[in-house]
């Protein structure tokens, strides 16, 4: 049962056609498969005798729809719940899926998880490298993908799993930093680590939404450095009770549901 609400209105959506035209990726035939992984620490209605109801929410859009969400009408439309009462969790969690699947025009999922679930998951981190602990200079803060060229040592192949906790953007809305951990896999000539931190700090005062810097830094490690396989996940801290979790790869990939220490 989906229950009849007037709460679509509120949702706000953003074309992904756009910013791919702009960076030069195929967006008839992608380059990749993805998926964004939103997590909603805010979730609560009510039940039918009026006891109010929490949840930890997990919302998966394909990188196939046409549109994202914009994060805060989706912080808006969740609290707009808060005082709805619902049979059951499921009657909720369709009534999401039926509103954003209309707003993203795409695939959806919802998942619902109780609080002793989080619990159980604990704090992780990203497998591999941290190539944070450079004695470089850095001085540049404006994004610049050549920082990657002449990157790779072309006669070493290897298979690397790299992250960084570095990584900082700024929303193009907003003007507010975006923090985030970025895990790149690839399997490939070479990358230097001291190359590929330089370029990743280059976002610093780069505006972009979340997806969308995923995206060119897939396009961009794929364009320069030319690996045979590749994937790109990024981990963002919360913000108004929502974190965003994005990843692009061009082979099967399906990272684990964790949380990082800053989230």
């Amino acid at each position: 049962m989906i229950v009849k609400t007037n709460q679509f209105y509120l949702l706000k959506s953003i074309p992904r056609k756009k910013h791919r035209i702009k960076i030069k990726i195929n967006h008839i035939n992608l380059p990749f498969i993805g998926k964004d992984i939103w997590t909603l620490y805010e979730i609560s209605w009510l039940n039918l005798h009026g006891v109010p109801q929490v949840a930890i929410a997990k919302i998966e859009f394909n990188s196939t729809t046409e549109n994202i969400v914009e994060s805060k009408s989706l912080k808006i439309y969740i609290n707009s719940f808060n005082q709805i009462k619902f049979k059951n969790s499921t009657n909720l969690i369709k009534t999401f899926i039926s509103d954003l699947n209309k707003c993203v025009l795409g695939e959806v999922s919802v998942k619902f998880f109780d609080l002793h679930e989080i619990e159980k998951i604990g704090i992780s981190k990203f497998s591999g490298t941290c190539i944070d602990n450079k004695n470089i200079s850095i001085t540049s803060y404006n994004y610049n993908k050549l920082l990657l060229k002449n990157s790779s040592k072309k006669k070493e192949l290897v298979i690397e799993s790299l992250y960084s906790n570095l990584f900082k953007s700024n929303c193009p809305i907003t003007n507010q930093p975006d923090w985030a951990s970025i895990n790149i896999i690839y399997n490939g000539q070479k990358i230097s680590h001291t190359a590929l931190l330089k370029y990743l700090v280059s976002f610093r005062n780069h505006n972009e939404f979340h997806e969308e810097c995923i995206e060119r830094i897939f396009n961009d490690i794929q364009e320069i450095c030319k690996p045979r396989k590749l994937s790109v996940y990024a981990r963002y801290t919360r913000r108004g009770g929502i974190d965003i979790n994005p990843w692009r790869s061009n082979i099967f990939f399906e990272p684990n549901f964790i949380r990082l220490s800053r989230q």
